[in-house]
Parts: C-alpha cells; structure tokens; sequence
C-alpha cells in the first residue's frame, strides 16, 4: 500500500478537524468549551461538602454544617444550570458546524480530479464507512467537550482522595485496564466493520434494488423480488457475524478491565477504615468522591471510546480525503492555454481501471491537430470511451503521457482545463431541476441565463423536448417533485446534450455517444452539423471529438481513429481508411449491408 493510501496519523487528524470547527464558528466553540469546564467543577466538589458536612455534625459545628449545607445547595443548583445552558450553547454549535463540516466532505468528494475514489474497493470501503460518520461528525466536538469536562472532573476527584490519604492515588491505577480497553475495543471493531464493507454496500444496494421505483419493473416482471430479500439478509448475515464477535470479544475484556477496578476500590475502603483510622468525614469523602471516581473513569473512558470508535477514526478518513484530494493536484504549475495552437498529443499513452491489470489502452500515440474533428470508432469495450476520459483528466495515464501544445496535460490545474471543455455522454446524468437549470448548469456563470439556455437547446436540436413541456424552460423536471414531470430517455437525451453545448467557445468538445437513442439518421445531421462548426470556428482552434458505433455517422471526420483490442490500429480519413481494406473498411461495409 502506497502512502497516498495509508491513513494519517490520529492526533494530528485531530487537530485538523478541530481547526476546521475553529475556523467555522471561532466564538461558539470557545464559549462551549469554557462552559462545560465551568459545568464540571460543582459536580466534583459534592464530596468535599458531604465531607465538611458530617466533620460540623460530629464537631457539632453549626457554621460548618451551615456552610456545608449552602455548598451542596449552590453545588446541585450550578450543576444543573450550567448542564443546561452548556448543552444549549454545544447544541447551537454543532447545529451550525454540522452544515460546514457536511458540505466540506460533499464539496472534497465532488472535486477530487479523478474518479479513482469510485472505484478502487479499498476507497470505496473507506469512503461509506467516511459517508455514515458524516451525519455524526459534528458529536465530535460535543465528545472533546465532555472528555475534558469529565477528565477535570476526575482530576479533581483525585486530589480529594488524596488529601484523606495519597496512597489513594493508586486507584488510577486499578482504573488503567479500564482506560486501555476503552481505547482498544473501538479500533478492533472498526476494523471489523471495514473488513464487511463490500458485504454492507452489497446488502444496501439490495435494499435500495428492492424498494425503489427505476428497477420497479424488472423487480416484479422476472419475480426477483423474494430472492433479493434472501440474498440481502445474507450479505447483512456476513457483515454482522464478524463485527459481531469483534464486539463480544472486546466486551469481555472491557468487563475484566472493570472487575480490576472494583477489586482496587473495595481495597480502598479496607485501606481508610481500618489501615489509617480515618475519621467518618474521610470514610465519607472515600465512599462519594470515589464512587464518583468509577463514573468519572466510566464516563472517561466512555468518551474516549467514542474519540477513538468514531471521532478519531472519521477525521483520520476525512484528513486522509482531504490529502488525497490535494496530492492530485498539488503539481498543477502549468498554465492552461488559452486557444489551441498545436493541438494534443498522445505518447505512449497506456491505461489500466483501479484495481485491474488488464489494459484498456495500450501504447497508443496519437496527435490530435488543432481545429481538427476527430472521430472514434470501434467495438465496444476497445477503449473508445476510457481515451475520451483521459483527455477530461477523470483518469491519470498508467504510463505515457498527454501533452496539450507540448505541454503536459497532468500538470495543468484541473478545475481549468474542464472549464475549457464542453460536451455529452452516453451516461449522462438527469438533473431533476427545473429545465432551465438542467440545461443551465453546462456554464454555471450563464445558469439562469435564457438566451444562452435556448442558443444551446437549438445547438442541441432539443427545441421539440422544451417545446412540449408545459412551462417550458420552468418546468420541474422528475415526477417525484411537486409539480414535476416524467419526460422520455431520448428526451432526457437531448437535454443532457443541450447542457454539454452550454460553452460557446469550449478548447475540447466531446461527444461520447450522447446520442444513442437518436436513430441514425438524427445522429449523423447532429454530427454532421458540429463538424461544419468546427471547421468554420476560428476563435481557438477547438479540437471536436466524436465517438460513435455508427461507422456511418463519421465520415465527415478529418481524421478517423480506429481501436480495436486497446490498441491503436488504424487512423486516416474515410477514404484513406476505405482505400485501405482494413478493418475500418470491413466493419463500415457490415453496418453498411445491415441498412440496405
């Protein structure tokens, strides 16, 4: 495992989420902090006053009983004040750092440059364990809070027993198996849920494929319904049994920890009540402020179990995102160019999946010219598709590179060269916006812009799609919204591909077989239109690139690459190729024959 792959260190993960509450709500967190430290101090000073208050009684001292009365009065009065209005503040606190801290985990998760986080298992299991302890996170800083409290708490707890006598000290000892399981148990079971990640998604997918509305149909047309029920209580069975036996395995040592403990207490009071003779002040003190101690130490080692289980182990997920996220960009010192004078370069360009050997693209060297419009074409699975990836940098060369006007492509900032690029895809995306803004988020400056929105639903020839919806560019589009409207995939289709026509003077247009529900004929004047702009395009020498299984739709091409096994195997124009007699020539000549 490479260091880009290992999780950093606890404490200064730590410190990187607490800085990020810090920087979020700077005087809350202060106030919050300082208020349940100030909430712990009456509540540990109740011994004490119990102890004066039986040394007046014995002493017959009624300043002292008195005093000691009001100390208790005040005590329980303060402890429940401030309780009360710590808890208020903490709950407003996180309140408002949960809205932050969510949107910095969506907003790292949305802007890695890669898609390699999606994929790789090892990620991905990291990835939903980070997902289900987003909605927890802000409990952190109420965690930290109460660990504090409870740790003066106990401190002060400590010094009481000790005025009686510091033999007593040693009670913190018999309290360390406590504190080393309550530290250890977490981890273990962390671990074991890690390892039952796959199993966990898999019978939450099963769940999510038995309960909702896209996979409806098939559910109830093949009747897969019950064995969905079995597989999925079967993929929960093998998450379960293991993290199960973690927890009754750490319980157990957790349990003996205890035991050492109340051995050390019972010893204690053996110790004050017959070892020094103390007087029933002492034996009081004894007997509250140290069973005061084991739900301090209880309480303690509580919180830091909860630190470790779920603080420690997200900030240390989240700090290793926020790395991750950053190493993929931290060599980015190339300035994007801002017309295409050369054009793209592909040297020795080979590429794997995350988590694969085999090559989707092996050794392909290829120039893309300025101004020119490229067509790809092959059988699928040829990498027609993980080459268009490529150059949109949602992926990084396994070896090789890509140069864009002789400068490489992996060094240039990646938020940059996307704002450069426009076009669609076979998988694309349905926002369920309005239709305006389905459109519109193609160049989120111009997003609410109409004109712009309608100049490229006409680019797109999607002016039937707006035309039939009932208000237009401000339909809802989604039938599960109020108001909304279902609209067909060859719709949708359309308005994907209007939102990838959104930039008007784009350096890479792309059209990875975004119109695969077109018929053919629809495609090939959609494609045919595009080559004619960009041949005619003056503004920045834009590189148009059209990936298609239509061979016929790709003739106007000015060059035609063909794939075929992960290799490049031929390039040209169509006549070049047709001349040719290779391969190009005999799948054209196939699908040619099946239209006749």
């Amino acid at each position: 495992m490479s260091s880009r792959d290992d999780l950093p260190p606890a404490l200064s993960s730590m410190w990187r989420a607490l800085k990020r509450g810090y920087e979020a709500e700077p005087l809350l967190l202060v106030v919050a902090f300082g208020l349940s430290l100030l909430a712990a101090l009456p509540d540990a000073l109740l011994a004490l006053w119990l102890k004066l208050f039986a040394d007046g009684l014995l002493a017959g001292n009624r300043a002292r009983v008195y005093g000691a009365a009001i100390g208790l009065g005040v005590s329980a009065t303060a402890t429940w004040f401030l309780r009360v209005v710590s808890d208020r503040t903490q709950r407003r606190f996180r309140d408002r750092v949960t809205i932050a801290l969510e949107a910095h985990v969506a907003r790292l998760q949305a802007s890695v440059a890669t898609l390699e986080h999606h994929e790789r298992p090892e990620y991905l299991n990291r990835l939903a364990v980070l997902r289900d302890q987003v909605f927890v996170l802000d409990h952190m800083y109420w965690s930290v809070f109460s660990t504090c409290g409870w740790i003066l708490r106990l401190g002060v707890t400590v010094v009481l027993l000790m005025s009686i006598h510091p033999a007593l000290a040693l009670l913190t000892v018999f309290a360390l198996p406590t504190v080393l399981t309550s530290t250890w148990r977490p981890g273990v079971e962390r671990a074991a849920e890690e390892r039952g990640a796959p199993d966990n998604r898999l019978a939450r997918h099963l769940f999510v494929t038995a309960t909702t509305a896209p996979p409806g149909k098939e559910v109830r047309v093949t009747g897969i319904g019950d064995r969905l029920v079995m597989k999925r209580r079967e993929a929960w069975e093998r998450w379960y049994w293991p993290v199960a036996a973690a927890r009754t395995g750490s319980a157990l040592w957790h349990t003996v920890g205890w035991a050492i403990f109340g051995l050390g207490f019972v010893g204690a009071v053996a110790f004050v009540v017959r070892g020094i003779n103390a007087t029933p002040g002492d034996v009081l003190l004894l007997l509250a402020a140290g069973s005061r101690l084991s739900a301090y130490i209880g309480a303690t080692v509580g919180e830091i179990g909860f630190l470790r289980g779920i603080w420690l182990d997200g900030s240390r997920r989240l700090a290793w995102l926020e790395d991750y996220a950053a190493a993929l960009t931290q060599h980015a010192d190339v300035p994007v160019p801002e017309r295409l004078a050369g054009g793209i370069r592909f040297e020795h360009v080979s590429f794997a999946y995350p988590g694969t050997e085999r090559r989707v693209l092996d050794e392909v060297s290829l120039d893309l010219k300025a101004g020119s419009v490229v067509a790809i074409v092959g059988e699928n699975g040829a990498g027609k598709s993980t080459l268009v990836k490529l150059l949109c940098r949602l992926y990084q060369p396994t070896s090789g590179r890509i140069l864009v006007d002789g400068a490489e492509l992996a060094r240039m900032p990646v938020e940059e060269w996307r704002s450069r690029l426009a076009g669609a895809f076979q998988d694309f995306f349905r926002f369920e916006f309005h239709a305006r803004q389905s459109v519109g988020v193609g160049d989120l400056p111009r997003m609410d812009d109409e004109p712009a929105v309608m100049t490229a639903v006409e680019r797109a020839g999607a002016e039937d799609v707006v035309a039939r919806l009932s208000a237009g560019l401000d339909t809802q589009l989604g039938p599960t919204w109020p108001g909304g409207v279902d609209v067909s995939f060859g719709q949708w289709q359309k308005l994907a591909l209007a939102r990838g026509f959104m930039r008007d003077h784009p350096l890479l247009l792309v059209l990875d077989e975004p119109t695969a529900a077109l018929d053919a004929e629809t495609e090939h004047a959609l494609f045919e239109r595009y080559a004619e702009a960009a041949r005619t395009d003056s503004s920045g020498g834009r590189i148009t690139i059209l990936v298609s299984h239509r061979f016929s739709t790709v003739r106007m091409a000015s060059l035609i690459v063909v794939l075929d096994g992960a290799r490049l195997v031929e390039m040209g124009t169509h006549d070049e190729l047709m001349a040719n007699g290779g391969q190009y020539s005999q799948l054209y000549g196939i699908q040619a024959a099946a239209y006749r």
